[in-house]
């Protein structure tokens, strides 16, 4: 069983990249990996989790953009 599963999960589910996520961190894709491999803490969960859903709100904000200009 992988290390961080939810997480892992919600990209998968969202097609975020890590390097997306990494970014949204300012951090290293390769970073990113490491912290991955291994159960995260509390704290460094929480701000990944946080750096998916802001890459969520602005997936979702555009596909919303685009769909009310086709109205």
């Amino acid at each position: 069983e992988k290390a961080n599963k939810e997480i892992r999960e919600k990209l998968a589910r969202y097609r975020i990249r890590q390097c997306e996520v990494a970014d949204q961190l300012r951090i290293t894709e390769f970073t990113l990996c490491r912290w991955l491999r291994t159960e995260l803490k509390p704290d460094r969960k929480a701000k990944v989790e946080a750096a998916i859903n802001e890459i969520v709100k602005k997936i979702y904000s555009r596909e919303l953009a685009v769909s009310y200009t086709h109205l």
